[in-house]
């Protein structure tokens, strides 16, 4: 063997031994922990754009809680959160399943259920929403007409009420009434561990850049000392480039 082969073995075995040592670690992933955070999943009656907008004491929640398709619906899975939701979910949608439809079968195929909290709205605005019993007080959530907010390990049920009335009076396009329900929750208190991460998805049929996808607004504040502030800023510097 030559003296390149023996040293690229080496590596090779070294990083295969070093693989299946690693394998037998105890798990660190941050999904092992709650996403204990407050959500509100809405819909534009006026377009159609469908959107999530979250805030979370939890490293870059913006990849985990939110998901949504143009023209389907969108999904909030939170909580002890089984992320297949979001993708599950808007595939029931889109094979013609009401939201409570597809609700219940996510549900009724999880054995951690009691575990999940979950904000579902469908394309044509019917809205549903599920709190576990185990999730962490305070849990629950509140709907109304294109929208639900939910939230668990919250200073009250006053943040998620909050929300609601932000969305229904707030003026403007979907992702302004959502920033709006977020900045209502945390002054209500948010989630009782404070605040990290925040993020806004608003989706719309042909809204995407050049059209090639239909995400509207995709923005995430990953960690930061005031995410809903810094994620309203950057709001509306998206807002400015229309």
């Amino acid at each position: 063997m030559s003296p390149l082969r023996f040293v690229c073995a080496t590596i090779y075995t070294s990083v295969l031994a070093l693989a299946s040592t690693e394998s037998h670690q105890p798990s660190s992933k941050i999904h092992d922990r709650p996403v204990t955070t407050f959500s509100i999943v809405g819909r534009d009656p006026e377009n159609g754009d469908l959107g999530v907008a979250v805030q979370s004491k939890f490293f870059a929640v913006g990849a985990v809680v939110p998901w949504a398709k143009a023209g389907v619906g969108a999904v909030a899975t939170q909580a002890w959160t089984n992320t297949t939701y979001g993708p599950k979910g808007l595939e029931l949608l889109e094979n013609g399943l009401t939201a409570q439809q597809a609700l219940d079968q996510l549900i009724a195929n999880d054995d951690g259920r009691s575990e999940r909290q979950v904000g579902i709205i469908d394309a044509s605005g019917n809205i549903a929403n599920y709190t576990g019993d185990e999730c962490l007080e305070w849990a629950g959530a509140r709907r109304g007409k294109n929208y639900t907010a939910q939230g668990n390990l919250l200073t009250g049920e006053a943040v998620v009420e909050a929300m609601g009335i932000a969305f229904e009076k707030t003026e403007g396009e979907l992702a302004e009434k959502l920033m709006a329900a977020l900045i209502a929750g945390q002054k209500k208190g948010g989630d009782r561990r404070g605040q990290q991460a925040a993020a806004l998805l608003v989706v719309g049929e042909g809204d995407g850049a050049d059209d090639f996808n239909d995400r509207y607004i995709n923005l995430r504040v990953d960690d930061h000392k005031q995410p809903i502030k810094e994620l309203r800023r950057l709001l509306k510097i998206r807002l400015s480039m229309r």
